[in-house]
């Protein structure tokens, strides 16, 4: 079997993952270099992989580290704690710890509030039929990550198709190494203007770590920039279609906009944006549910396979704004959760709160079967969201 899976337009998951789920939850699959891996479809199997960073290694540079990106990464670069293990990996993330905290997310609340209010009255303000991605759901969370990271509003544009090429896996490995390049050279005189002079922003407090090298000052902020705003973006814009599509949800809200933390959660759960999953080289002889593994193999852990695991979540494929779905995956787990989950909460919580407070009659301008999914990266979303109200 190859893998990726393709997907169809709409939410749901291939209907491979269910088969495997129930009859070979741990499957040899054939990637886009040649190279053989095991996909993982089992929540508890999942889980069990993400949280062994001893035995599942996310070092690119050990035996049988599974390649589904289009460049193929012999070593992670510097300052990349995606790819890093401990002890790397705990150094950079104690750097940011305490950049994402419960309290530092209350801290920035008001400007969230803030960038959402003056983004949704500017998609109020212009013509109708919107598009909800343009006008809304890409700029908001790329103003709120401008602001913390201390990279000036008007090269959002610029950073954000870096990002978005960066992470097409239908480009060729030169298009997407020429994006990150810019990208690097783009950052790396941002941080070394940040150490010239250091500003109160999450870029100024890192680089005023002497430990800290410009090459790794900058493939961190890579990260943060590139996950800080495109996961988010797609999240909302998904979650929209998702609610706009079964009326009822979403006029649920409208009429309780209360039930929008709690939504937020299953909806993760629902949609899991990072549809392609998380990949690790086997580091040490082990098991993954009944199978074995073996040092040199490699293993993709299906976040969304997991999230709609029937073991798990009853009814998986049905979105229920009422569940408890807490439990979800769609951020990892372990000690690669994802750091700015607490972030891309808030950010969603907010959004769609302001949605269905101010636009209670929003619907689609286009039938479902018109929108046009994005499925070329390992961050699923929408080319356009066409709305009106």
């Amino acid at each position: 079997m190859d893998y990726p899976i393709p997907r169809r337009p709409g939410f749901d998951p291939p209907d491979e993952f269910a088969a495997l789920r129930a009859t070979a939850p741990v499957c040899p699959v054939s990637l886009r270099h040649g190279q053989e891996a095991l996909l993982v479809t089992r929540y508890d199997d999942v889980r069990a992989v993400l949280r062994d960073h001893e035995r599942f290694s996310s070092d690119p540079a050990r035996p049988g580290f599974p390649q589904l990106r289009p460049v193929v990464d012999r070593k992670a670069a510097p300052g990349s704690f995606l790819v890093t293990d401990p002890p790397e990996h705990t150094r950079y993330r104690k750097m940011l710890t305490g950049e994402f905290t419960v309290r530092r997310m209350n801290e920035l609340r008001p400007h969230v509030e803030r960038i959402t209010r003056e983004r949704l009255d500017a998609l109020l303000a212009g013509p109708r039929p919107a598009d909800l991605v343009a006008g809304f759901a890409l700029p908001v969370p790329s103003d709120v990550i401008c602001l913390l990271l201390g990279v000036p509003v008007e090269d959002q544009e610029f950073f954000s198709t870096r990002s978005r090429a960066h992470l097409n896996r239908s480009l060729t490995a030169d298009q997407v190494r020429t994006a990150l390049d810019e990208l690097h050279a783009y950052l790396e005189d941002l941080i070394r203007t940040r150490r010239a002079a250091p500003g109160d922003d999450l870029v100024g407090r890192l680089v005023a770590d002497p430990s800290l090298t410009v090459g790794e000052a900058v493939g961190m902020t890579v990260l943060l920039l590139v996950g800080g705003h495109e996961t988010t973006a797609n999240s909302i814009a998904l979650s929209v279609l998702a609610l706009l599509r079964d009326r009822a949800q979403w006029e649920a809200l409208a009429a309780d906009p209360d039930l929008v933390d709690d939504a937020v959660e299953e909806l993760l759960r629902y949609l899991s944006p990072v549809h392609h999953g998380v990949v690790r080289a086997v580091a040490g002889d082990a098991r993954v549910g009944d199978c074995p593994v073996r040092e040199g193999e490699g293993v993709i852990a299906s976040l969304f396979a997991a999230n709609r695991d029937p073991a798990e979540f009853p009814d998986p494929d049905r979105l229920d704004l009422r569940r408890s779905a807490k439990s979800h995956l769609a951020f990892g787990s372990g000690v690669h959760q994802c750091i700015g989950h607490l972030l891309a909460r808030l950010e969603m919580r907010v959004a769609l709160r302001a949605l269905v407070t101010a636009l209670p009659d929003l619907r689609l301008a286009v039938p479902f079967e018109e929108v046009a999914f994005r499925f070329d990266a390992p961050i699923y979303g929408l080319r356009s969201l066409p709305v009106t109200w």
